[in-house]
């Protein structure tokens, strides 16, 4: 199906060009959202009529996403969640977790606007994309730990999978005659 996109859309094309789509893709989500006419003549004149309209909301919705971006740009986040002592987490971090982090600091982020392949599974430093207008992506930073405490020794650069970092103990100090009694000859008593 061919459609007049009425808005830039990332992979697919500018506005006001015309492009070939799958009809479930035109039918299912560029067409429903208003980000899409099907091609034919009366819509294209439909389309330049309102041109000047759809460019000054376009540029519009730009501005407000870079005022946006602008504040949010670089900012580190901190993420409590429980994790195991490799730095597994029991549970993940997913976009809508993203969304929820964001706006408990009073950013008004959509889910559809974080783009995160696979969800975060291990304590570090991980960055997330937002793509806040189609023309508008930024990087955060979110800094998944196991405590505030651990997400700021974390920040300065720590690494926390090690026994030594989770326990306070350093794994090349323990020696074998820490655990065992050399002095033993390995055969019990009561057994001989």
């Amino acid at each position: 199906m061919e459609v007049i996109l009425l808005e830039r859309i990332s992979k697919l094309g500018q506005m006001g060009e015309t492009v070939k789509v799958r009809d479930g893709f035109a039918r299912n989500y560029l067409l429903p959202l208003g980000k899409a006419l099907r091609a034919n003549a009366a819509n294209k004149t439909r389309f330049e009529a309102e041109r000047a309209t759809l460019e000054a909301r376009n540029l519009e919705r730009k501005s407000e996403a870079q005022k946006v971006a602008d504040v949010l740009d670089g900012k580190s986040f901190i993420v409590v969640r429980s994790a195991g002592e490799t730095g597994q987490l029991y549970g993940s971090v997913a976009a809508r977790d993203v969304v929820e982090i964001l706006a408990a600091e009073g950013f008004n982020i959509g889910r559809n606007q974080v783009h995160l392949n696979t969800p975060i599974k291990a304590i570090g430093l991980h960055k997330v994309e937002l793509q806040l207008h189609a023309e508008v992506e930024i990087n955060v930073e979110l800094n998944v730990a196991r405590s505030a405490e651990e997400a700021e020794r974390q920040a300065k650069g720590e690494e926390l999978t090690s026994v030594d970092a989770i326990y306070g103990v350093d794994e090349d100090a323990l020696r074998p005659e820490d655990f065992f009694d050399p002095e033993a000859d390995g055969i019990d008593e009561d057994q001989a």
